[in-house]
């Protein structure tokens, strides 16, 4: 292995003192501006590159970021990270991304990494089978911020970025209402799944609004692919009953155009289908699928924001911030 370059070697190979080389590495204005260019060209040359780890034990900052997310592949969750990059970088910082895979205990344990590894901050979508929050208010008694996106936890007290979920699910199931559904299945999450009962609440909310009977046979916990094939033949028999369908998200609703047409229905003339999220593959399914908009990219910045607002100011009293934002219905051809 290649042994690395220390100032002191720049020094040496220069003839100035160590204390040169490092304030002309920072700029200081003490140091000529011939000095300083000769020490950087030579840093440069010789492939200079300071040593991150000595730096972060005497700044006490590591200017890295923690983020853990149920699943990289998910087109919500990549933009998320794409937003959080963009600020994060322009701010000297970088992110470490740990995935859950939606399981509790690899969350859990990923925590654990990013707390041993002593990042400065941690951005966290929960995952659907997370119920116990111990692990994160120990992490913020020992000093480390949290900012909690998407997925949330009401009974930790920290930063939250969220999506108005109880509006995007009114706004789905009254968009449905209006075009002439009366009996609209709704394709559900887990109810311990905060964002999965805020867009219940919605299509709830949307259902008294017009006077519309709640039938609790018409919402049924079914928020992947996989479980609308696992429970096709129960969706099949729900089928001539129903004229409108708001799935939780949109991959559900498109495995659910898959087999609304796979028995012959037509979309929407026969049956609505609106979805959650509008991911690329909203505009590719056909009919191309009516969804609400989820700003993944802007709702990233400003989780990166509010972590930085705490970072860059350690000894000031902010109170915590909740930031909301509003969802917008696309509208296409499935609904």
């Amino acid at each position: 292995m290649q042994n690395k370059v220390t100032i002191k070697d720049i020094a040496k190979a220069l003839g100035v003192s160590i204390s040169t080389v490092s304030r002309a590495l920072k700029d200081h204005p003490d140091i000529s501006e011939s000095t300083k260019t000769l020490i950087k060209n030579f840093a440069q040359e010789i492939n200079y590159r300071p040593n991150v780890l000595a730096l972060s034990l005497r700044q006490q900052k590591s200017h890295t970021i923690g983020l853990i997310i149920p699943e990289i592949v998910h087109h919500f969750f990549s933009s998320v990270i794409s937003g959080m990059e963009d600020l994060s970088y322009r701010e000297g910082y970088n992110i470490i991304i740990c995935q859950s895979t939606e399981n509790q205990f690899r969350e859990a344990a990923a925590l654990q990494t990013l707390i041993d590894h002593r990042v400065d901050g941690i951005l966290i979508s929960l995952s659907k089978s997370t119920q116990n929050f111990s692990q994160f208010k120990k992490a913020i008694e020992e000093g480390f911020p949290l900012v909690f996106f998407d997925r949330i936890c009401e009974s930790v007290e920290t930063d939250r970025v969220i999506m108005d979920d109880t509006e995007g699910g009114r706004l789905a199931t009254e968009y449905l209402i209006n075009k002439g559904c009366s009996n609209i299945l709704h394709l559900a999450a887990s109810s311990h799944l905060l964002i999965g009962r805020y867009r219940r609440d919605g299509y709830i909310q949307a259902l008294k609004d017009h006077h519309l009977p709640i039938k609790e046979e018409l919402i049924l916990k079914c928020d992947t692919q996989e479980e609308v094939l696992t429970l096709q033949n129960h969706l099949y028999e729900l089928l001539p009953q129903i004229d409108g369908v708001f799935a939780v998200n949109d991959s559900t609703a498109i495995a659910l155009i898959q087999i609304l047409k796979k028995k012959g229905y037509r979309i929407p003339q026969d049956i609505r289908v609106v979805g959650f999220g509008d991911g690329p593959n909203a505009t590719i399914v056909e009919p191309a699928l009516t969804t609400i908009e989820q700003k993944g990219y802007d709702m990233g910045r400003e989780s990166v924001r509010l972590l930085l607002q705490r970072l860059n100011n350690p000894s000031a009293s902010i109170s915590y911030q909740t930031r909301v934002f509003p969802p917008t219905l696309k509208i296409r051809e499935s609904a």
